[in-house]
């Protein structure tokens, strides 16, 4: 058939391709003027395949003397001309007059988006979900000279759904639907078989237009909780329901039902005297209306003015924003804006000129972007136009990007040191939920300076209530929060990020390592601090690479069955770290846990806390979102013991002390099951061969054992010597222990720091004292030294035998434990070096190869060096085995501790 289209936008498209699809010839396209010097696309369409397309303002004007409209005669004949056999109106706002339709042999046939008679009008849709319709639908039916009314040609029907809004509904069913719709009753036409059914009268209604009249979008609020939310998303997006909230009009989008029967602990409330009891609730998924029948419902987003923001800001001063004063320059700069955007729109704007309500799209979004940046320096994203669409908003965000305004912040009550020759600025408050605050009950604790046995600063005891409140804000980051939602990329590059604020505040960091745990500066630069950074970095890289595979499995025949697996976050993970590199543990931990998309909720050790409240601050500069990340400072046995019994909690990361593993271990068994990686307890070997490079291993050694004061987890606790070199290898030990300077931390010829607190010195001297009791022989050190601060030496205790005290605890300090073995009799000293129930880490030193292989593979440990000792990478995985715990830090494998694998099985 030779069709005319009279018509526009997407839809319109569609319906014209599908009729061509179908064998159809249209002869001509009716379609609207253009706007502000664009065409609409079913012109652009049409005239790319060479149909003649005609743009008429009108095709009636009114008679003076009769008061009726008639139809322009040239329109008539215009019309007239392409011979048409039937009209097609698949979406059409200009009004057609009888003349037109009624003209072609066939007639004219229009899609409607309602079931007719019911919600006859142009804001159908509207108003089907408004009433609570069940069911949804559309018509084509045959024009006549009534609105809506003419005899109905087909109709299809589908279920409304809870939460459709007129977009979701267009798109999901009445688009689609209509398009084919329209192809089917074409066909009909064509073989003569479509009916004309009369619309019955019973059921009618005709609703107005609510676009026209905004007052019909002002919401009633004795409406029910049910009829509250049909309204809201009934106008969502056009026109919006708004009320007046607090003397201003607000508008309201996004609605759903809120169905728990409580509402939100967190919720904040807002005091409104216009609504049913007088207040709105805000909380971090909306903001929650009250219906008359005392139940709610649930709003992501409101207009304020011409303004869009998160309904969860709705009255938290999110929508306050202060009225600029420009300086000369800056109303150049406003200026240049204005023509950027009357380029771009092709039209004269004002302040409230609405980017894409004047027809842009996200192509010119990305050139708005470039030409800002190319013509005024700003540097925007295409973020910044989607959540200020008007001119004026734009013109705000530039002018405040110029001065350096509006970008990422953290604000917290610091404390300020001179120390280092810097102004050290730190925060003193657990982080929670993206900000420093102070414990539920007030109460303090005094972190020391190990150096000066000084207090630094007071942090908040953390009390139940507060790891209860950490967990809440990361369980809710986790399923609904920002971090779940964004790509795996942009996970990457704010991790990325956070490396370069790191890198940037490494002297800080350090110096924070330096006083809080005695660390070494130029060791805590180049270990605590750098390895972190490091490891950012490396998982940072990993996080769009975390991927599942397709696995070839049976198929249930006659059927075809596709396998597939899913690499997923766990969801909240509790990280309890120890004092001995305070920046390092959390690192290792944690960037492994948030590359694989999880939240954490990090316990520092009580005597260590301040770089991971430092860190914390950083986290926020990096775009960190809030809840992601949550520090809780304060006693071990209460944060530790919450965290591992916490049914929300769904992973335990733990490094420490064998017998606290064990007790973590289990209460994560009798809480939830929780998966749990524990890195424990180690004595680690030593194993030096006659045939090895003395000078090299004398130095190894020492490293081995005193490196970080021996604060070191895989600090080789019994060196085997063999017994041929055993004498003149203790001199060399004893001679290289004595080169160590000890003294104050920051000091850049320092290389040995005061231990990290009181009670561990104790223990290093209580420890001593027991090997000596067992026969151990001091050859260097051994008693804490003289002088302020916490300062033990590095040691040397040689005659160590199997049975001594030493052989088989470990001191976590500089203390060496030395024992000799038969230079031939390899098999003893394996045997005697496995006698332990520690596997973190072992070492051997020999010129033969063979034998270095041999050994390596004998000994039972997580990691084993080889003429070498302490070379970690964040490449390579790191965990013990036996009593030293299980699960791996760094590496590939890390990731393994902060995933689960889900198989999902497809048939087709």
């Amino acid at each position: 058939m030779k069709i005319a289209i009279i018509g526009q936008s997407a839809f319109g498209v569609d319906v014209y391709k599908e009729l061509r699809k179908n064998g159809h010839e249209v002869v001509v396209v009716f379609t609207i003027p253009d706007k502000n010097g664009r065409e609409d696309l079913l012109a652009i369409e049409a005239a790319k395949d060479g149909v003649p397309v005609q743009k008429p303002a009108r095709w009636r004007k009114k008679n003076p003397e009769t008061g009726k409209f008639e139809t322009l005669p040239e329109m008539l004949e215009l019309y007239k001309s392409y011979n048409a056999e039937l009209n097609v109106l698949p979406f059409c706002t200009q009004f057609i007059p009888l003349e037109i339709t009624e003209a072609p042999p066939k007639k004219s046939i229009i899609y409607h988006p309602s079931i007719l008679p019911k919600h006859r009008g142009a804001s159908a849709i509207n108003w089907t979900l408004i009433e609570g319709d069940e069911e949804a639908g559309l018509s084509i039916f045959w024009a006549d000279d009534g609105l809506d009314t003419g005899p109905i040609l087909l109709q299809k029907k589908c279920k409304v759904e809870e939460n459709d809004t007129l977009n979701t509904l267009y798109k999901r069913f009445l688009y689609p639907a209509g398009v084919a719709a329209v192809a089917e009753s074409v066909e009909l036409i064509a073989s003569g078989k479509a009916p004309r059914i009369v619309q019955p009268e019973e059921g009618a209604s005709y609703e107005p237009y609510i676009t026209t009249k905004p007052e019909l979008a002002q919401i009633d609020w004795s409406k029910t909780q049910r009829q509250l939310h049909n309204f809201i998303r009934g106008n969502d997006k056009v026109p919006g329901a708004w009320a007046i909230l607090n003397g201003e009009k607000v508008s309201f989008f996004g609605s759903k039902l809120w169905k728990p029967k409580k509402l939100p602990e967190d919720a904040v409330e807002v005091a409104v005297s216009e609504v049913p009891g007088g207040k709105v609730l805000v909380e971090d998924r909306g903001l929650l209306l009250p219906g008359s029948d005392g139940k709610w419902v649930i709003v992501d987003t409101v207009k304020i003015g011409t303004k869009m923001i998160p309904a969860s800001k709705y009255g938290q001063g999110a929508d306050q924003v202060q009225e600029l004063v420009l300086t000369d320059d800056e109303k150049e700069t406003v200026a240049k804006l204005k023509k950027i955007w009357a380029g771009i729109l092709k039209s004269q704007v004002s302040s409230d000129t609405d980017f894409f309500e004047s027809g842009a799209s996200s192509a010119d979004v990305t050139r708005l972007v470039e030409e800002i940046k190319f013509n005024t320096g700003a540097e925007l994203e295409s973020g910044h136009i989607y959540s200020g669409p008007t001119l004026g908003e734009n013109i705000d965000i530039v002018i405040r990007n110029l001065r350096g305004e509006g970008g990422l912040s953290v604000s917290y009550d610091p404390i300020v040191l001179n120390v280092n020759k810097m102004e050290l600025k730190f925060p003193h408050e657990q982080f929670i939920d993206g900000k420093f605050v102070g414990s539920s009950d007030g109460r303090t604790f005094q972190t020391i300076n190990p150096a000066t046995e000084k207090p630094i600063c007071a942090l908040p005891l953390a009390t139940v209530a507060d790891v209860d409140r950490a967990v809440r804000a990361a369980k809710k980051a986790f399923e609904r929060g920002e971090w779940r939602q964004m790509s795996a990329r942009e996970r990457g590059k704010r991790l990325y990020r956070l490396a370069e604020l790191m890198e940037e505040h490494k002297e800080e960091l350090a110096t924070l390592e330096s006083l809080d745990a005695g660390a070494v500066y130029t060791l805590a630069l180049k270990t605590h601090v750098g390895m972190s950074i490091d490891v950012w970095r490396y998982f940072a890289g990993w996080c769009d690479k975390i991927q599942g595979k397709t696995i070839p499995i049976s198929n249930a025949r006659p059927n075809k069955n596709l396998c597939l697996t899913l690499r997923e976050p766990i969801g909240v993970v509790g990280l309890i770290t120890p004092w001995n590199y305070p920046l390092m543990m959390l690192s290792w931990k944690m960037a492994a846990c948030l590359a694989a998309g999880n939240t954490v909720v990090h316990k520092p050790a009580q005597v260590t806390p301040l770089t991971a409240l430092k860190f914390a601050e950083l986290s926020v500069l990096a775009g960190i979102p809030p809840g992601v990340i949550n520090i809780v400072t304060g006693s071990g046995s209460l944060v530790g013991n919450r965290l591992t019994a916490h049914p929300d909690v769904r992973k335990i990361g733990f490094t420490g002390s064998t017998e606290i593993g064990a007790t973590v271990m289990e209460s994560c068994a009798k809480s939830n099951i929780k998966k749990v990686s524990l890195e424990l307890g180690g004595k680690s070997p030593l194993i030096i061969f006659a045939d090895a490079d003395l000078e090299k291993a004398v130095k190894q050694a020492c490293g081995a054992v005193f490196f970080n004061k021996g604060e070191n987890c895989i600090a080789a606790g019994r060196v085997f010597i063999a017994k041929s070199i055993h004498d003149d290898f203790v001199k060399k030990l004893v001679e290289e222990a004595k080169q160590y300077q000890i003294g104050d931390p920051l000091d850049r010829s320092t290389n040995h720091g005061p231990q990290n607190h009181l009670a561990h010195l104790n223990k290093l001297v209580e420890y001593v004292e027991n090997a000596v009791r067992d026969g151990a022989k001091v050859e260097i050190g051994g008693k804490r030294l003289e002088r302020e601060g916490l300062y033990f030496p590095p040691t040397i205790l040689s005659n160590i035998d199997d049975e001594n005290f030493a052989a088989s605890e470990e001191s976590f300090g500089p203390i060496m434990c030395i024992s000799s073995f038969d230079d031939d009799d390899v098999e003893d000293v394996l045997r005697r070096a496995n006698d332990t129930e520690f596997g973190l880490a072992a070492g051997v030193f020999t010129r033969d190869a063979s034998k270095s292989l041999r050994v390596a593979e004998a000994l039972h440990a997580g990691t084993v060096f080889v003429n070498t000792y302490q070379k970690t990478d964040v490449a390579a995985p790191f965990g013990g085995f036996k009593q030293s715990g299980f699960g791996k830090d760094m590496g590939e494998e890390a990731l393994n501790e902060y995933l689960v694998t889900k198989t999902i099985t497809i048939e087709y």
